[in-house]
């Protein structure tokens, strides 16, 4: 039986399907959101339980096995109970409502919707945010009818206490063809990170290193020699590749072409040149600024100038504020906090991967990353897409 609408009926047909689409959407994550935070809880703490089920069991891995060397630091004991009490203000702001409001939409249209994500939620938080902006403002619900029910999808993810842009899809299709534009590395990112450390001497250096976790579950760097190799939880080390640039020192710009403030309004700057398959960063005349580049093997790990531990000790050595623009070419989790503290340059605030969680007198209960642009090729129109997410204070701060 085909049921005809009534055209003056329609914005009332939209509102009810939406706040039925709600509805669903909270019941579902009602039973979900517990099991999800739990699991995250697990992996953010360094929790070292196993289900029955779980294909990764290290507390049973043999002493005597030859497994890769990490090349980064463990988290240090700090980081548990830090990673503790964030996660436990994650799960409290869900209780709390919303987590986040129509001001943070950056883009919308009727197939996708682009958020500054705050920091210190997780992204489910945000994804089960979303039916209830769209049903309060129904003109915007585009596609979401008695037709196209809502279908809303994560395109990509960030860490809880980053915060940027993100993508949530509104139908199944669309989602599955941004997620493997993510995959096949069509979509150029890039993010700002303030990391405490002496400064580089470099000004444009691109990592490239090995990636999986170690014994007890943590994220390591490894060398890009031991690419493929099997781990103690019966995975595989893979490949992990950023371009990292800085930006300023102290609040003093580092002279490039491009800045922090051209970012937000041009496509230029850093960029990944998907048809000659490498890492280029322009300036408004074309040229090219040069690129150092670092393969990470366990023989340059040891005379690289990388001791995290350095970083740590102002009595030994000058710690600097240092503002990096980094684009990820590969996906890997914690990338970017990874590669910088390989580089002797953790994130502040970013307990677990040795970044000071007091500096300057002040307590951080997040680190400082910002997810600050995204740029694809729409997966209907063609369009080339550009989003950027408004700058966080502490940017500004830093430039």
């Amino acid at each position: 039986m085909v049921r005809l609408l009534n055209p003056k009926n329609t914005a009332s047909h939209t509102v009810f399907f939406l706040s039925l689409a709600r509805n669903r959407f909270a019941i579902a994550s009602k039973h979900i959101l517990h099991s999800v935070f739990r699991r995250k809880f697990m992996e953010e703490t360094g929790d070292r339980e196993t289900s029955s089920n779980s294909q990764m069991n290290y507390e049973t891995v043999p002493e005597n096995e030859d497994f890769p060397k990490p090349l980064s630091l463990p988290p240090p004991e700090l980081s548990r109970q830090v990673e503790y009490d964030r996660a436990m203000r994650a799960e409290a702001a869900v209780k709390a409502g919303p987590a986040l409001s129509r001001n943070e939409f950056i883009y919308e249209d009727e197939w996708m919707i682009a958020v500054n994500k705050p920091l210190g939620v997780y992204c489910e938080h945000v994804l089960s945010s979303i039916p209830g902006l769209l049903a309060s403002s129904p003109s915007s619900a585009g596609t979401v009818n008695d037709v196209h029910p809502l279908e809303l999808h994560l395109a990509n993810r960030l860490d809880r206490d980053t915060s940027g842009v993100m993508i949530i899809t509104k139908l199944h299709k669309i989602a599955g063809q941004l997620v493997k534009a993510f995959t096949d590395r069509k979509v150029r990112k890039t993010y700002l990170a303030l990391c405490i450390g002496p400064a580089p001497k470099w000004n444009n250096i691109y990592i490239e290193s090995g990636h999986g976790r170690s014994k007890f579950g943590a994220w390591r760097v490894y060398s890009k020699t031991d690419v493929g190799r099997i781990l103690p939880g019966g995975t595989v080390v893979r490949e992990m590749a950023t371009h990292l640039k800085v930006l300023a020192v102290n609040a003093n710009h580092r002279m490039h072409h491009d800045s922090v403030d051209e970012a937000q309004n041009s496509s230029q700057g850093i960029a990944f040149d998907l048809e000659e398959d490498k890492f280029v960063t322009l300036g408004d005349n074309g040229s090219m600024d040069s690129i150092e580049k670092l393969v990470v093997t366990e023989q340059n790990s040891e005379v690289a100038g990388l001791d995290c531990d350095i970083v740590s000790s102002p009595n030994i050595r000058k710690n600097d504020e240092v503002l990096i623009r980094a684009s990820p070419l590969s996906g890997r989790t914690h990338q970017i906090r990874l590669h910088c503290q390989y580089m002797g340059l953790p994130l502040r605030g970013d307990v677990k991967y040795e970044g000071p969680h007091t500096w300057k007198g002040i307590t951080y209960a997040n680190h400082a990353l910002h997810a600050e642009s995204l740029c694809f090729e729409h997966p209907v129109t063609g369009n080339m897409v550009q989003l950027h997410a408004p700058l966080p204070q502490w940017v500004m701060e830093a430039y």
